[in-house]
């Protein structure tokens, strides 16, 4: 199948029409859909192997976001558009991160509305002149899906916002999800237009794009694909009442690299992977990595900075240059503080004001001295918040000035009208402190570009009487809940909502020493010079390059159905178990050794009857009637629990403990598969897990004769994460010199005597068959978690040796598509049951033909 390349798209520019197969079908190239997908609506495309062969080797980077980064602009003559590179756009400003050989293609949306009778002109001229590929989103899905679920449920939400009512942040909607998701499928469609799949890169960014990596994971599964989301991402007792969190939360994991700007959201959102997804992350040689169906989703937290060059530039400017002088003219001998946010909920600027409003009150002296000067930035949304927002802030602007104002002297000025850049930077030049002070922010980038403005230029010094050799100095406070803030460590941190405490850091910033200043400017400008957006995409691309290295090595299964969908990546021999292949091998052998794990294998987990029904103690006893089986059941419940529930099972062996315990059949006693003195070292270690249990709600002891087990499967899960590995470590302290190993698994702890496991009774049962002459010819392994890869490991690395007999059909089988050493698998408990009743159906049928004969004993006791 020929790939839907980029190179194919430009043949479509220059006039040439590829064919497609036979059909000759022709590659779309805008998108006019005018309805909505659901979530299961994607073509069918549920394709396993589906990854197409590339056609072009040159490595390429596609970057994906809401809007492309470009200005558009309507002729007025002709009626035609004019388009320009938006150089303030972060999509834009990242391609100087890459390499020069580096190609860069574009994918997103206009802000401009494009009429259906040009889109196909406005494609072409894009994707000609700039290497772009405009999505057309039409106007009522795009507002749905923008102004209604990005702006109205994501956007609040991540920034903390519960829907308590419809005013705030809006009650969950099931169409503006769906049309979430049909712009997402749309954008899909566009990438895949122009990805070469074995050789791009592609660097999706946002919260408007979350379920991108579905499906483009769906239809090649080996691409290389990186997120970055720029917002916030919530604690998890937010996150958690978005109906559709696990959606996004699956969505997102479909990613090989995911960004954050600090260290918190990436906690809140492993944190939510393992409430919600029960997964749990690791953290490797300062790589942080989630272990999802094989394939490891790497973790980055790294904060964006600021486009060096572009900031430079407009500082050099005649324009700004002209603009600081007419401010210094303005304010005189007045300092300015400046704040510089959007107009939105979030950004705190009422909070700002009542702290200057009470620093004036406060600090008679500073009147007619100190002047704040509020840019207001349009806000990106719409609705009801943002007019409050705006009717506060003029109103408490109001009061404050007609409370404080003097002649010549205006305590606050609001600036709500769109400034250009260079206007901006000449506010960041004479500001004597910027004051960030959101409530809530993802990253915020103005106490960076204030940082390198107050850096200046020569012909800056010139206009301000500054002496150029004179170190700089600047002075910010910030907010402890943006993302900037733990970068900014010489920055006066506050808590917003804390009037007093800002007004008293608005004071301390203008009477710190002049020295002081500068050290604290000095330090910050080291940062942010050397942390800019060139090295954010350097560092992000490199992780990316890390994180799918192997991809070529894997064998990947796509499984699931809509946004369910998943990429799992295992073994190339591993393979889903034919019943009729291993029916048939089990018909022609006559040394068979069949071992099963009981909870999970052959009883579903966590069911609410554990005990065994009529239906598999009946397969059991036909299995073991069988003169040529030797069947064993390993588990690890205690013997007296597996006496009880297999009474009418004689013939069958029991493991008990993990082995540790071990009954050939029911004629004999139990015995002990590994020799203690004594089990004095529970006396240590239970009162030290005893304590763990008093202080974590819901977790409890399980007593067995041979080990003790902290089970925390109930308890708060990153609480009784948090204290499951204290535990381990406290007691491999305890019991360093004890003859005991203490491990963790899935919800546990366990302490039990060293080199008890599953694979013990694998290992007995080989030795034991080989020593009677009995090689075995077939081995049957079943088991579905990390205690049952003992039991595989042995009877894999048996096939190289003695114990087996040189022409033996092994089958180590796990439940369910994960990784294994096992070789095969079978989905579920249904499958493994009917696998078995396959088995016991053709051993009686033989039995029914063959004088029955007693069964012999393997395992002799010792």
């Amino acid at each position: 199948m020929v790939s839907r390349s980029y190179s194919n798209l430009f043949d479509l520019t220059s006039g040439n029409s590829p064919s497609f197969g036979r059909g000759g079908k022709k590659l779309s190239r805008v998108a006019t859909v005018a309805g909505v997908l659901s979530e299961l609506d994607d073509e069918g495309a549920n394709s396993v192997g589906s990854d197409a062969p590339s056609s072009v080797s040159t490595e390429r980077m596609i970057i994906v976001g809401n809007q492309l980064p470009l200005r558009a602009h309507r002729r007025s003559d002709s009626g035609g558009w004019n388009f320009s590179w938006d150089e303030d756009s972060l999509l834009r400003q990242l391609k100087d991160g890459l390499a020069e050989d580096v190609e860069v293609i574009y994918v997103g949306c206009l802000k401009e509305e494009i009429d259906l009778n040009e889109q196909e002109d406005v494609a072409q001229t894009l994707l000609e002149t700039f290497k772009c590929v405009p999505a057309f989103v039409p106007p009522d899905l795009f507002s749905k899906y923008y102004h209604g679920f990005c702006k109205q449920q994501l956007w609040p939400l991540f920034h903390y916002m519960l829907p308590l009512s419809p005013d705030l942040g809006g009650r969950f909607d099931r169409s503006l999800w769906q049309a979430y998701v049909s712009v997402n499928k749309i954008f899909a469609d566009k990438v895949m237009e122009v990805i070469s799949p074995d050789d791009d890169f592609v660097w999706v960014h946002d919260y408007h794009l979350m379920v991108l990596p579905t499906f483009l994971r769906k239809r090649f599964n080996r691409v290389k694909l990186g997120f970055f989301l720029h917002s916030p991402f919530p604690s998890s007792e937010i996150y958690r009442t978005l109906p559709v969190r696990d959606e996004i939360l699956r969505a997102l994991l479909n990613s090989d690299l995911i960004g954050f700007h600090t260290f918190d959201y990436a906690r809140h959102f492993l944190s939510c992977c393992s409430r919600m997804l029960g997964l749990s992350y690791q953290s490797k040689r300062g790589y942080i990595g989630l272990e999802h169906y094989g394939r490891t989703v790497s973790i980055k937290i790294l904060p964006v900075g600021i486009h060096m060059g572009q900031l430079r530039s407009v500082l050099d400017l005649p324009e700004t240059e002209h603009r600081v002088a007419e401010l210094k003219n303005q304010f005189g001998d007045q300092t300015v503080l400046l704040g510089v946010d959007d107009m939105d909920i979030f950004k705190g600027i009422s909070l700002k004001l009542l702290a200057f409003e009470h620093l004036l009150a406060q600090h008679p002296e500073k009147r007619g001295k100190v002047v704040l000067v509020q840019i207001a930035n349009p806000a990106r949304g719409r609705g009801k918040d943002v007019q409050e927002v705006q009717s506060e802030t003029r109103a408490t602007i109001e009061r404050i000035n007609r409370t404080f104002r003097r002649p010549g002297y205006e305590p606050v000025v609001l600036i709500d009208t769109p400034l250009e850049f260079y206007e901006r930077i000449a506010y960041y030049v004479i500001a004597e402190c910027c004051l960030v002070t959101a409530v809530r922010d993802g990253m915020n980038l103005i106490p960076y570009e204030y940082i390198i403005c107050r850096q200046g230029t020569s012909k800056l010094d010139d206009t301000l009487a500054l002496d150029p050799s004179a170190p700089k100095k600047s002075m910010l406070v910030v907010s402890e809940f943006i993302g900037c803030s733990p970068s900014l460590s010489g920055a006066i941190r506050v808590n917003p909502w804390n009037i007093d405490a800002v007004s008293e850091a608005m004071d301390s910033a203008l009477i710190v020493s002049e020295s002081e200043k500068q050290l604290r400017h000095d330090k910050h400008y080291r940062y942010v010079s050397t942390h800019d957006v060139p090295y954010w995409t350097r560092s992000f691309l490199q992780d990316l390059e890390r994180a799918c290295r192997d991809h070529v090595r894997r064998r990947c299964w796509g499984i699931g159905f809509g946004l369910g969908f998943r990429v799992i990546a295992l073994d190339p021999n591993f393979r889903k178990l034919s019943v009729d292949h291993i029916v048939s091998a089990y018909k022609r052998t006559k040394n068979r050794a069949i071992l099963l794990d009981y909870d999970g294998t052959m009883m579903m987990q966590r069911s609410i009857c554990e005990s065994p029904n009529a239906e598999a103690l009946g397969m059991l006893n036909n299995l073991c009637r069988d003169p040529k089986n030797v069947v064993f059941i390993v588990s690890g419940k205690d013997k007296k629990t597996l006496t009880e529930w297999f009474s009418s099972c004689g013939k069958l062996g029991l493991a008990a403990e993990h082995g540790y315990f071990l009954r050939p059949n029911a004629d004999v006693e139990w015995e002990t598969c590994v020799t203690l003195p004594d089990l004095y070292w529970k006396q240590i270690a239970e009162p030290v897990m005893k304590l763990y249990t008093e202080t974590t709600d819901g977790s409890t002891i399980e007593a067995r004769e041979s080990a003790l087990v902290w089970n925390y499967q109930f308890a708060d899960p990153d609480f009784g994460s948090c204290q499951a590995k204290e535990l381990l470590d406290h007691l491999e302290s305890v019991l360093a010199n004890e003859p005991v190993s203490v491990k963790s698994g899935l919800n546990i702890v366990e302490v039990k005597p060293q080199g008890v496991s599953k694979g013990l009774v694998a290992e007995r049962l080989l030795e034991t068959m080989q020593e009677k002459g009995m090689l075995p010819d077939f081995v049957l392994c079943v088991g579905d978690d990390r205690s049952d890869e003992d039991m595989f490991e042995v009877i894999m690395s048996a096939m190289a040796g003695p114990s087996l007999s040189p022409v033996a059909e092994v089958f180590a089988c796990t439940v369910g598509q994960k990784p294994s050493k096992a070789k095969y698998y079978l989905e579920d408990t249904t499958e493994i049951l009917k696998m078995l009743q396959g088995l016991a159906t053709a051993s009686e049928q033989t039995t029914r033909n063959v004088p029955q004969i007693s069964h012999r004993a393997i395992i002799d006791r010792e």
